[in-house]
């Protein structure tokens, strides 16, 4: 019976280790890119304080992550279309894309719109020339673009000057003129955050950054947080820098885990050559383990395992319960709050997953799952 359980736990470790080592060098092999646009020096609203270091810094923490970053500082509108033009040539065999905008935006009639430093809106049809709306670079980030993964980082909500010059040029039509950005409605694969909720204006802080950029440049650094996780600690810094009068709002789409900085998460990358060794060296490991402690051991990991896979497939669950809660036409406030709930859940899911992966490590085990790596993929 021992020789049995010995072979069989040996199976089950070698197929986890092959597993997990194939999707690993998968996760490093992944394509990242970026469009980065701080836009402050504005020549009819005045400047801005903070955009240029919030999109510098930004674009500091995404290179550190492995991403392809397309900046652009005070764009103007030909300089705006040229760095949308230049993130669209690289989307085509990028994996992950991600959009970061700190500047003026404003939302008319639903639709959202980011503003290049030199515009002038005095009439609607303005919008149309002067600005650079938002669904367009969306759109470029979606388009056969199936199965891969867009995230959208929107500090636009700030006090507009331009939105009241433009209200008064609207007369009547100026109610469809609302305050900071509109919700926006995504395909599958996309996740957009907002520095505040939809409708409100967001603070530029008092330091180097706005308080959404400055938590968000810690978060996208901290590693072994996906990205629920990871806007969680960011709403939960904003709330506190802001004492309250800001909290940062998102709409996810994803169908799978995302990490910015997966350290935590997966192995470094192995080559193959040296992976066929180290299977060559646990094999022998292994079956120089005869006693009846190791057998004890080896089971007990799998188990843990187990229930490593368990919570992987009822975090795939809860998110599909979000996705669906979004589509669900009820009020925002209620969406909001069953959306935290179900966040909630999944973080402290991940937080049991980690012990769990704790305790597999002290038995002499491999902590990562294969399902882990998967998922960072798939995300």
């Amino acid at each position: 019976m021992t020789r049995l359980l010995n072979r069989l736990n040996l199976a089950a470790v070698l197929t986890l280790t092959l597993a997990t080592l194939g999707v690993t060098a998968q996760a490093h092999a992944e394509r990242r890119t970026a469009l980065v646009i701080g836009n402050a020096q504005y020549t009819h609203a005045g400047t801005l304080a903070n955009p240029a270091n919030d999109a510098n810094d930004i674009a500091a923490a995404l290179k550190e992550m492995g991403f392809q970053v397309v900046l652009g500082l005070d764009l103007d509108k030909p300089g705006f279309d040229a760095k949308v033009r230049e993130f669209a040539s690289s989307l085509a065999d990028a994996d992950t894309a991600v959009l970061f905008y700190a500047g003026h935006g404003l939302q008319v009639a639903g639709r959202n719109y980011l503003v290049p430093v030199d515009a002038d809106l005095k009439s609607e049809r303005d919008l149309d020339f002067q600005t650079v709306g938002l669904d367009f670079i969306l759109k470029q980030m979606e388009l056969d673009r199936d199965g891969k993964t867009n995230i959208v980082f929107l500090d636009a909500c700030r006090d507009n000057p331009l939105s009241r010059s433009l209200a008064r040029s609207m007369g009547t039509r100026s109610a469809s003129l609302g305050k900071g950005l509109a919700e926006v409605q995504t395909g599958v694969g996309t996740f957009v955050a907002y520095s505040t909720q939809p409708g409100n204006v967001a603070l530029d802080g008092t330091g180097r950054n706005s308080p959404f950029a400055a938590a968000l440049t810690q978060g996208i650094r901290a590693p072994g947080r996906n990205l629920t996780a990871m806007m969680i600690g960011v709403r939960k810094q904003v709330l506190a820098e802001t004492e309250g009068k800001q909290v940062p709002w998102d709409h996810s789409a994803l169908v799978g885990d995302f990490y910015f900085n997966a350290a935590a998460v997966s192995e470094p990358p192995i080559d193959v050559e040296a992976a066929n060794k180290r299977l060559k060296e646990l094999e022998e490991q292994l079956k120089a383990k005869a006693d009846q402690q190791s057998t004890v051991n080896l089971v007990k990991i799998e188990n843990l395992k187990e229930r490593v896979r368990q919570i992987d497939e009822a975090n795939k669950e809860t998110q599909q319960q979000i996705f669906e809660t979004y589509r669900s036409g009820e009020s925002g406030s209620v969406i909001s709050q069953k959306i935290g709930k179900l966040q909630l859940q999944m973080v402290r899911r991940s937080q049991q997953k980690s012990k769990l992966q704790e305790e597999i490590k002290q038995l002499g085990g491999e902590p990562g799952q294969a399902s882990d790596a998967a998922s960072d993929k798939r995300g």
